[in-house]
């Protein structure tokens, strides 16, 4: 990759954008710090809810098959316009 893959990859300098990524990092870690939140304890809730996922689809079969799939489509329906917003407008570069 070369320097300008590298710099359309992220979206102008990349130690500018590694510094605006630091930036915002800091901001939302004290308003999530500041609400309470625990990234340690965030982090193993996430773990546990997708081991406890995985066990659910693995264990209800058809039903849960179709559980994930209404999830999907419902994500799809804020996701995908969001995605296709940033897009037209150049945001996602």
């Amino acid at each position: 990759m070369d320097r300008t893959d590298l710099t359309r990859f992220t979206g102008g300098s990349p130690l500018r954008t590694l510094l605006w990524l630091a930036f915002l990092s800091i901001v939302v870690g004290f308003v999530l710090e500041t609400i309470g939140l625990d990234p340690v304890t965030f982090v193993g809730r996430l773990i546990g809810n997708i081991d406890r996922l995985v066990d659910w689809v693995l264990h209800l079969g058809t039903d849960a098959v179709m559980r994930v799939l209404r999830y999907l489509v419902w994500g799809g329906v804020l996701v995908v316009p969001i995605w296709l917003i940033l897009r037209l407008t150049g945001r996602a570069r």
